[in-house]
């Protein structure tokens, strides 16, 4: 019976049975390997030369090109102002700036230090006539609003790295492609915009907004390294010759000064990378923090938080701030800002950011046609008609018409009352938060003080009339007195 048993078992698992499965294992390993290189290989189909030839073919800048260049500038900046993306995209696909970044990439990975060089001199002389071009038109053109075509290209975040690298990936890879593929190359000069943030540096210059002007410029920069290092990174991959000198000595300095020359443009590539990604990260905390805690907060009375107003900066770690803008004629508890700021020191990117609130009852100045204009920028989509326009911003001007009446104007009040009260020799004001725990009360606070030696029925007595003449004066019954005596 147990040979019989051991028989069945032999049959179930025979002998051998593991090295099998093994084996097998190790054939569909192999098998996906062979797949995914077939796949995903690109040597086979790559035409070094030709690519080469037209990378090499588009580097030079001169006759055609430079007018070509110049009436894209205009389209683009044209289009910038008018606030049209599709003018703007005509402009990203007739301009020629992508030849002189490819070459930058190309010659340094194959040691062509003549073709760095006439690379970098097309490029500079491109970059200098676009943004001069960009300036007269915007310095000369008499409408020059701040579109948001071009404010969107003056603050780059990580996305724009991104776009840039794998874009110059697609692009290069389709350029080194047998038969080249055009629809990748006018998808990238549409995806990584290098006229548009030109634009915006002219602009910026114009206007002298030099804020504008640089984080246009930054963003240009971010784009042309990430190209360039993608172009280099394909270029090795796909093990393009090397370009050899005759003089054994003029080969090894090139080599180094190639290889130099990439070291230094992959090192401020990879901490713009980093800045940018730091930046990212902060903005998202800065949203989660005011979306989590602030927005949720609701202002007593006619109080509101403008959220289109506020103003997350990063400053590269430090200095930076976050500035939130309250309406309304009550103000909010320090007790809540304390906590405001409690729970944003648990963001660790947010522990040295300073938290500035802007009240509209403690900045009387704050222009009010402001909040009219951010209120109606965030209901306008949901606006039909004009009447419907019409009658949103009557209700919203009959709120702020609210907000005015209570505001107390303290320095006409404090001239009448001494006009009025001989004995008074000082007056403050203030508002005291009450509650109930249900529901929250400002109370307007006067503190007065009479001269020393009063009789205290005379106090009392002069209390009482100037607080009935305040809330006659003010029309508002909660108004309080509290006296302080010399």
């Amino acid at each position: 019976m147990e040979e019989n048993l051991n028989k069945d078992q032999n049959q179930e698992f025979p002998e051998g049975s593991g090295q099998d499965i093994k084996r097998d294992f190790r054939g569909l390993l192999e098998g996906v390997k062979v797949f995914l290189a077939d796949l995903l290989d690109i040597r086979k189909n790559t035409d070094q030369e030709a690519t080469k030839e037209s990378i090499v073919a588009d580097i030079p800048f001169k006759g055609h090109t430079s007018w070509i260049l110049i009436c894209s500038i205009f389209i683009a900046s044209v289009g910038l102002n008018a606030n049209s993306t599709a003018v703007v995209i005509g402009a990203m696909l007739i301009s020629p700036l992508m030849g002189p970044i490819l070459g930058m990439g190309l010659s340094l990975a194959i040691n062509d230090i003549d073709t760095l060089r006439r690379s970098l001199k097309n490029f500079a002389v491109m970059v200098a006539l676009s943004v001069i071009t960009a300036f007269l038109f915007f310095y000369l053109f008499p409408l020059r609003d701040e579109s948001s075509e071009l404010l969107a290209r003056t603050a780059p975040d990580i996305r724009d790295v991104l776009i840039a690298f794998f874009g110059g990936l697609a692009l290069v890879i389709a350029r080194a492609k047998k038969g080249t593929i055009a629809s990748v190359i006018y998808g990238v000069a549409i995806a990584t915009a290098l006229m548009p943030p030109l634009c915006t540096v002219g602009f910026g210059l114009a206007i002298g907004n030099f804020g504008y002007a640089s984080g246009a410029m930054y963003l240009f920069t971010i784009n042309t390294i990430f190209i360039a290092l993608a172009t280099f990174l394909v270029i090795k991959l796909l093990r393009f010759p090397m370009v050899r000198y005759a003089n054994s000595q003029r080969r090894r300095f090139i080599a180094r000064m190639a290889s130099i020359v990439a070291i230094l443009v992959m090192i401020p590539a990879g901490f713009t990378f980093y800045d940018v990604f730091q930046e990212s990260l902060f903005k998202k905390e800065a949203k989660q923090f005011v979306t989590n805690n602030i927005v949720p907060y609701e202002l007593p009375g006619e109080g509101r938080y403008l959220e289109n107003l506020t103003d997350i900066q990063y400053n590269h770690g430090e200095d930076g701030f976050i500035e939130l803008v309250f309406m309304g004629n009550e103000t909010i508890p320090d007790n809540v800002i304390a906590t405001w700021n409690t729970q944003k020191n648990t963001y660790d990117k947010l522990k040295n950011v300073e938290l500035k609130i802007v009240q509209g009852s403690k900045n009387q100045e704050l222009d009010q046609m402001r909040y009219v204009s951010e209120l109606y920028e965030s209901k306008k989509a949901e606006l039909l008609s004009k009447e419907q326009q019409i009658q949103v911003l009557k209700e919203e001007v009959g709120k702020m018409s609210k907000l005015v009446e209570h505001q107390i104007p303290f320095q006409e009040i404090s001239a009448e009352a001494k006009t009025n009260y001989e004995n008074l020799t000082g007056l403050g004001f203030s508002y005291t938060i009450t509650t109930d725990f249900n529901k929250l009360d400002t109370i307007p606070v006067f503190n007065v003080q009479w001269k020393k030696g009063l009789p205290a029925q005379q106090v009392k007595t002069d209390s009482q009339k100037l607080t009935d003449w305040l809330r006659l004066r003010l029309k508002n019954s909660k108004i309080q007195v509290r006296e302080e005596q010399n």
